[in-house]
């Protein structure tokens, strides 16, 4: 069982990759380009060759490498690169078309049916580009078509051709029509796809900044109403230690015991109010404490099992050196709200693993309880998702989900083989580690 914490299994399938929309665009716009350069070798190669239309090959497979060479740079920045903005793909989209235009000039300019091929250069930039850029794409094919029928190149027809030019002319539009549609239909789709993937990242971004601005909100009423408690909690411990020296209490060792037992609670809601503040940013009047791994997560288990002594709470480390850690106030709550939620789950024993890897540090609590359910997976880390069934409950897994997210690291749920449920935190050592160097 401990091995698996050291895999770096990746926790979040289907996160957005690095790449964004942009840059996969680019890259099928390059894609597209290959093609178009096969597509003129091979129709120049044949139509001068096999029907005998005198073509200025030389200067047409010149403009084809050029294209090729524009390609080749396009991939090598590509692999640096990690967005493409919507200026570079309008400029991508303006050289196609000059590219085209070239092309075309050389080939019979308006008279060539393959002219039509602008139109796939104007649905392609309505698909990637802004208003204004779209615009400037359709004006552009406008003015390089209506330039193709006055100035052009005409073909070098032999005998044979010039009375079926008509016939040529028709076979030439199907065949650049099917083109068209083809390429539409293949490479729009991807496009489109792209787009709404980083529709649906952005709105993700945005769903995290709402629970991060609903967890400040919580944090704000947390310390007003920690702020508001210290002071009758603080009069309740004078009251009861009062109460402990009076004769009439002394006599009773029931009730002695019993305003013991109401100390130590009072001396308990103490310390978490304290806790409140110390997570809050406030009342750090010291260094933050800096220890190993090891002995933090054994206080934060002990700390436990004083307050739950019924359920057995076993800690099970790797077989890892591990470094000192900071221990943040926020990772001790997180670990304990996981086991607050065993426990409440019906769970009769809690394990806490611990492992790490050569980037993060893995903290997993496995319980026996009765796991989650489908929707409770699907929903997890979403506030006031519980299967508790009580009004204002689902916010501890929340703050866990948050307070790792907002350490660089991620959770991963799952129920186990055998039943029960399984809470895995990945912390980048390069956030809460300390090498011993330093």
């Amino acid at each position: 069982m401990k091995g698996w914490l050291s895999t770096g299994a990746r926790l979040l399938p289907g996160q957005w990759p690095a790449d964004a929309a942009g840059r996969k665009n680019m890259a099928l716009l390059a894609q597209l380009r290959w093609i178009a350069i096969a597509g003129q070798v091979a129709t120049i190669l044949f139509v001068h060759w096999a029907m005998g239309i005198r073509l200025p090959v030389a200067a047409m497979l010149l403009v084809a490498s050029i294209a090729a060479a524009v390609n080749i740079a396009t991939f090598a920045t590509l692999r640096r690169r990690t967005d493409v903005a919507r200026a570079e793909l309008f400029l991508a989209l303006v050289f196609d078309v000059l590219l085209l235009t070239t092309q075309l000039y050389l080939s019979g300019g308006a008279t060539n049916p393959f002219i039509a091929l602008y139109l796939l250069q104007v649905a392609l930039g309505a698909v990637l580009l802004d208003r204004w850029s779209i615009w400037g794409i359709v004006l552009l094919s406008l003015l390089c078509a209506a330039m193709l029928s006055l100035v052009y190149r005409p073909l070098d027809l032999t005998d044979a051709l010039e009375g079926r030019l008509f016939d040529l002319h028709i076979l030439g539009t199907w065949i650049c029509l099917a083109m068209i549609a083809v390429l539409l239909v293949l490479f729009m789709s991807r496009m489109t796809r792209n787009l709404q993937a980083r529709e649906a990242y952005l709105a993700q971004l945005r769903q995290q900044a709402a629970e991060e601005e609903h967890i400040v909100r919580m944090g704000l009423l947390a310390s007003g109403a920690a702020h508001e408690l210290g002071t009758p909690l603080s009069q309740l411990a004078v009251v009861l230690g009062d109460w402990r020296h009076m004769p009439e209490i002394i006599a009773h060792p029931s009730l002695l015991e019993e305003v013991g037992e109401m100390q130590t609670a009072v001396q308990r809601c103490k310390q978490i109010l304290t806790g409140i503040l110390i997570s809050s940013g406030e009342a750090r009047g010291e260094a933050p404490k800096v220890t190993p791994i090891r002995d933090f997560l054994l206080e934060i288990a002990q700390s436990w099992r004083s307050t739950n002594p019924g359920i057995p709470l076993r800690c099970d480390f790797g077989p890892h050196d591990y470094p000192r850690i900071i221990a943040d106030p926020v990772i001790r709550q997180a670990i304990t709200n996981l086991l607050d939620n065993a426990r409440e789950a019906g769970a009769t024993y809690i394990d806490l693993l611990v492992g790490r890897d050569s980037t993060s540090l893995n903290i997993a609590v496995r319980d026996n309880g009765k796991g989650f359910s489908e929707q409770m997976l699907a929903d997890f880390g979403k506030p006031y998702r519980s299967s508790k069934g009580k009004q204002g409950s689902g916010l501890g897994l929340f703050l866990v989900v948050n307070v790792v997210r907002k350490l660089g690291g991620n959770v991963s749920a799952s129920n186990g083989a055998d039943g029960g449920a399984l809470v895995l935190l990945r912390l980048p050592l390069s956030t809460v580690g300390l090498e011993e160097s330093r």
